[in-house]
């Protein structure tokens, strides 16, 4: 998760009308399966005002570290982790709270769990001010569509409104990596969404710079017939372990368990410090075990 610090020239902004809907719902990401519910969104995309340029992302392309003749130079270091698994029991959620500028530590208690509704949550990976505004913004959609329709909108068609307003702004400077999971009518379900329109469904998912951490946890751990007990342990210790090898990761843990009632919160900024003392010393236990 970083704290997005970069200097950058004013311009005169433009006004930009909003574009219908309909026109971002044609531009389906290639090969992704089109839920019903997902045609039924007819809001406006929200906009921002654009430089007058004719190519926006040539433009700022030119500021980054592509150019090397640019003496102004737009580089963001992201780290963070999250997760996320669907088991027997629902969806499990998970992340540090670490917000970091570069090399500087910017904040320890960071909440990176969006709370969409009572039925739908999302992560935050990248830039946090981009996951905030957009994850928010996808909130209103949903409660949009909830008041229009008379029912709660799906984990797909949430997961998709997001990407078709992120993929407008492709190349334009964003940087996200979101969850998006929740539990609808056709039962528990989790999308990977980032800044580049990419709409993934998956029964595992980690994103951050602490992933590979954390996969190697969860590779190890998973399985679907995990036990409530078992799946709020693999993943507060995937988080952990992240935490320990990733220097852009830490903090505390957040855990979040969706079932079919809705999401409840597992674990409320648990300090991974203590946590390392506790697993140390049942590998030592363990060791010792082994040993007799």
């Amino acid at each position: 998760m970083a704290f997005e610090f970069g200097g950058m020239p004013q311009f005169e902004a433009a006004t930009c009308a909003h574009r219908s809907t309909s026109k971002a719902l044609v531009k389906h990401n290639a090969g992704a399966d089109v839920d019903e519910d997902e045609q039924q969104f007819t809001g406006p995309v929200p906009m921002f005002s654009l430089p007058r340029t004719d190519n926006p992302s040539e433009f700022l392309h030119q500021y980054s570290d592509a150019n090397p003749d640019s003496k102004v130079k737009i580089q963001f270091a992201h780290g963070t982790t999250t997760l996320g698994f669907k088991f027997q029991h629902g969806v499990i959620i998970a992340v540090d709270s670490r917000a970091s500028a570069g090399s500087y530590i910017a904040s320890q208690t960071v909440k990176k769990v969006i709370e969409i509704n009572p039925y739908l949550l999302g992560t935050m990976a990248g830039g946090a001010a981009d996951c905030s505004y957009w994850e928010r913004v996808l909130a209103k959609e949903c409660r949009l569509f909830e008041l229009r329709n008379g029912e709660r909108i799906s984990v797909a068609a949430a997961s998709k409104i997001l990407a078709n307003i992120v993929y407008h702004y492709r190349g334009m400077g964003l940087s996200m990596g979101t969850m998006i999971c929740g539990w609808d009518k056709k039962g528990p379900g989790l999308f990977y969404v980032d800044s580049d329109g990419t709409r993934l469904t998956n029964n595992l998912f980690s994103v951050g710079s602490g992933s590979t951490y954390a996969y190697g946890v969860l590779d190890a751990g998973y399985r679907w017939d995990l036990s409530v007990e078992e799946a709020h342990e693999l993943a507060r210790r995937a988080i952990y372990h992240a935490t320990f090898r990733d220097a852009y990761s830490g903090g505390h843990i957040n855990l979040y368990h969706m079932k079919e009632t809705g999401w409840e919160r597992i674990l409320n900024m648990q300090d991974v410090g203590p946590l390392h003392y506790e697993y140390e010393a049942m590998k030592e236990q363990s060791m010792a075990t082994t040993a007799d």
